[in-house]
């Protein structure tokens, strides 16, 4: 039987401050990058300390392996990152150095773009080799993703609810991406963007879906809505409603309380230390707004379950295919 094993794909982040130019370049493929806009991301790393999502998704992957050995499929879980070490390429050599010959792929960006979560596969596959691959697109409706989240999100508002009387609304939130990536251009223009499938970019279908799936396990729930956050600084529009503009118009229907939970990440790290922590706390105070976040997914054994289901789905088709 050939030897098997599951790859879990993540964004990576720097470790220290110094490195974060070397990083960005990374991540926006060695383009010019503004001075003004690295300081900033310095400045919100200083701020936290450091981002322990390296450390979280390694955590992650040793309560996926966990899992599956407990139901019967002891392979052994790798971590690849895109934009920094340990990097996609040098983790899929390592598995040829292994002798891994079967592998389940799975992004740790559960709402796909073909865009983004492409460029994960993209870089998996460039070095799989003899390694035959089941990459996992999406996963945004998967129930133990929707569950784990609302695990989070009723032990929020049991918190809320315990200290002023009465549930909180919630604001689901997913990373913002350049519209020009997932949203075709107007019919009429003159060289149309060709996707590499049919239809439309799933991804803010995917970030909908996921907030709604957790929205209707905790009916508790007054009221919900979403918003797209963290737009970056590249040129042109990012897709929305931005943050900002949604807490405008809660404070504008007298919202005084406010739970935020991003259901785009699976870990902490600075979208969710500094961009929720820190600068969506202090916009929603400046509103009149109190805004709780719910603990993130980090160590939760309910994603180790999808996480581990999604794998035994990919090992399984790579068996009998």
């Amino acid at each position: 039987m050939p030897k098997q094993a599951v790859l879990l794909l993540a964004h990576g982040t720097p470790e220290t401050v110094e490195q974060i130019p070397d990083y960005l370049r990374n991540v926006v493929s060695g383009r010019p990058m503004p001075e003004h806009v690295v300081e900033e991301i310095q400045h919100r790393y200083s701020l936290i300390g450091r981002s322990p999502l390296t450390e979280l998704t390694l955590q992650q992957a040793g309560l996926t392996e966990a899992e599956l050995a407990r139901v019967g499929q002891p392979v052994q879980v790798y971590v690849g990152m895109r934009n920094w070490r340990p990097y996609i390429p040098d983790v899929v050599r390592q598995m040829r150095v292994d002798g891994v010959e079967e592998a389940a792929v799975i992004c740790l960006a559960p709402q796909n773009s073909r865009t983004s979560v492409g460029l994960y596969r993209r870089a998996a596959q460039a070095e799989a080799g003899a390694i035959r691959i089941d990459f996992t697109d999406g996963w945004a409706d998967h129930p133990l993703l929707a569950e784990a989240f609302a695990e989070r999100l009723r032990d929020a508002q049991a918190r809320i609810k315990a200290e002023t009387g009465a549930y909180a609304p919630v604001l689901f939130t997913a990373h913002s991406v350049p519209a020009r990536t997932v949203q075709p251009p107007a019919p009429d223009e003159n060289q149309p963007r060709h996707w590499p499938g049919e239809g439309v970019d799933p991804y803010e279908k995917d970030a909908r879906k996921t907030a709604e799936l957790v929205a209707a396990r905790v009916p508790e729930v007054p009221a919900w809505y979403f918003a797209f956050q963290s737009q970056g600084a590249s040129g042109g529009p990012w897709i929305g409603p931005t943050v900002e503009a949604t807490l405008d118009i809660l404070a504008s229907q007298s919202v005084k309380n406010l739970i935020l939970q991003p259901i785009g990440f699976l870990c902490d790290h600075v979208e969710i230390l500094y961009d929720v922590d820190i600068a969506f706390k202090e916009y929603a105070a400046g509103k009149g707004i109190h805004l709780e976040r719910p603990e993130s997914l980090n160590a939760s054994a309910t994603l180790a379950r999808a996480l581990a289901n999604l794998a035994e789905r990919g090992l399984k088709k790579l068996r009998t295919a």
